[in-house]
């Protein structure tokens, strides 16, 4: 019986977990082949290439990101071949499949919830061992009539085999993300949230968990994202993996978690902090919102300070980089409380701040009560909302042009000085620099074509000069170190005007060989000369002298930055004053730049 297990991800770098934990579960008596692609891939190859290997039953990976698509996939594979039996599960169709079996009568059965047990026993069933009716936790219809089966029991996740072992996998651990569980449900109740539904959270076993993590590791995974809906919901159980993970890690291996950050003590997190390599550990952390009474409406219990507190002292670290998430469309946080949401979060400065919008997901408590907030919504997936009693379609579109210029300026860290001079010094508030910057992109048409790095700083130099906003001296200083700062060798193109003549340069570079010390300090490939130290420096004017380490703090005064560039080092900053008289010895403070 040949049997295909596939899904669509978002992205060709994503994993299934799901299909493979089914495989995993259906062996050693059945060996279903596993084949994934992405929602960018055009349908017909997609049906090409499962319908060339002649299955008998295809079973379907189901979400809001892929449902679209995966449907045009399913009916077009049924056209191809009416007898092949297709099988869907997923949180998408877990919930209203009496419906789904309606709209897409080319799907035979819908898996109902957990799938492992119930995919095997589809398969006997296939196989002609049992009666379709000890199929537990399924849907379809039978000669016209809907019928579905109770669910069974919950899996004892201690004794469910490992999904890691493929290996056909091997050869794209490297270069792709891996998914793993260590747990399944969420003790909390939040009711735009789909874990929310499951009562209590049930723990895989904890040293299979560590060897498929070794083995992982072994086998070059760079990238192993747990998927634990709240990762430290035991303090016990995650300072065990914590330390277990800080032991054996293989240098290079990221782990990123799931965490609720009001819960995380103190001595956690100062654990981390002197125990974790840097780099090792990368925190995404739900904030959605700071409105005691849109988390009291969603039945979310969050304590604000304590959550505050974990986000400044993991910052303060510098060991693990956060990933902040709001969501906006909450019910009764209408505009400016969102604005007031945003700018909590982000005068903690998080090293990605994601800016999402609410999705009705079908079986959520939010979707039950759409009416009661005045919800409007796209009626496919991903089901996101377009207003609700306290939010206009308007405003939210001010939010998504909100949302475009926080991930180019904020979350890719492409100008960190300039970003937070301007949030600081120039706007009232983060947010409103975010959204006004927003919608001046967006009314130029910048959303719809594409950037270079140089376009970045242009276009936001063009914003700030019509909008006569903020000391230009300042900022295009800033944004010289920022734009001198991403580039690991001589830039080729410079977005500002050049400053400096022929005679001028010469000057300067004059100035730089004579100093001694400072062709002492710096790191060369060879002795800079005058033959060469145009090949190796950019000299340019700035109006601000940073100050500290890593050149966020300044002063005002007029200078020149010298960047020297040397293969498979960071670019090395040093400031020269204006004001020394060629007759003077060279004085340059050193600046790092991160």
């Amino acid at each position: 019986m040949n049997i295909i297990l596939t899904t669509l991800n978002a992205k060709y770098i994503h994993t299934n977990l799901a299909i493979r934990s089914l495989k995993a579960y259906a062996q050693p008596e059945y060996e279903p082949v596993l084949t994934e692609y992405t929602i960018k891939d055009p349908i017909l190859n997609i049906v090409a290439d499962i319908h060339q290997k002649k299955p008998k039953i295809v079973g379907f990976s189901l979400y809001i990101w892929n449902i679209e698509e995966s449907l045009k996939v399913i009916r077009t594979l049924k056209k191809t071949n009416p007898d092949l039996i297709i099988i869907a599960g997923g949180p998408e169709v877990t919930y209203d499949y009496d419906k789904w079996l309606e709209k897409v009568p080319e799907i035979d059965v819908i898996v109902i919830g957990e799938g492992e047990r119930t995919f095997k026993q589809l398969l006997d069933y296939y196989a002609r061992k049992i009666d379709l009716t000890e199929v537990q936790g399924i849907a379809y219809i039978e000669n016209g009539i809907f019928k579905a089966t109770p669910p069974g029991p919950k899996l004892d996740l201690r004794e469910v085999p490992s999904p890691f072992r493929f290996h056909e996998d091997l050869p794209h651990l490297s270069n792709r993300v891996t998914y793993i569980e260590t747990s399944r449900g969420c003790p909390f109740s939040c009711q735009f949230c789909l874990s929310s539904i499951e009562v209590g959270v049930r723990y895989f076993n904890r040293e299979a968990i560590k060897d498929d993590i070794r083995y992982l590791m072994k086998n070059g995974a760079k990238t192993i994202k747990f998927v634990d809906r709240t990762f430290n919901i035991s303090r016990s159980y995650a300072m065990e993996m914590f330390q277990f993970l800080i032991d054996e890690h293989v240098p290079g291996t990221v782990f990123q978690f799931e965490i609720t950050g009001d819960i995380m003590r103190p001595e956690v997190i100062n654990f981390l902090n002197e125990n974790a390599p840097a780099g090792l550990f990368r925190f995404e952390i739900g904030v959605q919102s700071t409105n005691d009474l849109t988390n009291e409406l969603v039945k979310r219990r969050q304590n604000f300070e304590k959550l505050s507190r974990t986000v400044t002292m993991v910052k303060e670290g510098g060991k693990i980089a956060q990933h902040l998430d709001l969501i906006a469309g909450l019910p009764e946080e209408d505009y400016n409380s969102f604005r007031r949401t945003f700018n909590d979060v982000f005068a903690m400065r998080p090293e990605e701040l994601q800016l999402g919008f609410l999705k009705l997901l079908r079986g959520t408590g939010l979707r039950i009560q759409a009416e009661q907030y005045g919800y409007t919504y796209i009626d496919e997936a991903p089901y996101e909302i377009l207003s609700n009693n306290v939010l206009t379609f308007d405003e939210i579109l001010q939010i998504k042009q909100t949302e475009d210029v926080l991930e180019k300026y904020w979350n890719d860290n492409r100008m960190p000085r300039t970003i937070e001079y301007i949030v600081s010094h120039v706007f009232e508030t983060p947010f409103d620099f975010f959204q006004q910057f927003g919608t001046y992109w967006e009314t130029r048409g910048w959303s719809r074509i594409g950037h270079q790095l140089q376009d970045l700083y242009t276009r936001l130099q063009a914003f700030l000069e019509e909008t006569e906003r903020g000391d230009m001296n300042i900022i295009r200083s800033l944004m010289k170190i920022d734009y001198l700062a991403h580039h690991s060798f001589q830039p080729r193109h410079i977005w500002w005007d050049v400053e400096l003549d022929a005679n001028e340069l010469t000057s300067l570079e004059q100035r730089i060989l004579q100093d001694e010390q400072y062709l002492k300090d710096i790191i060369t490939p060879t002795r800079l000369t005058e033959r060469n130290i145009r090949k190796h420096t950019f000299i340019t004017p700035i109006n601000v002298r940073p100050n500290g380490d890593d050149a966020m703090e300044y002063s005002m005064e007029k200078g020149y930055l010298i960047t020297l560039f040397c293969r498979g080092h960071k670019p090395q900053f040093r400031f020269m004053r204006e004001s020394i008289r060629s007759t003077d010895k060279i004085a340059m403070d050193s600046i790092t730049v991160r």
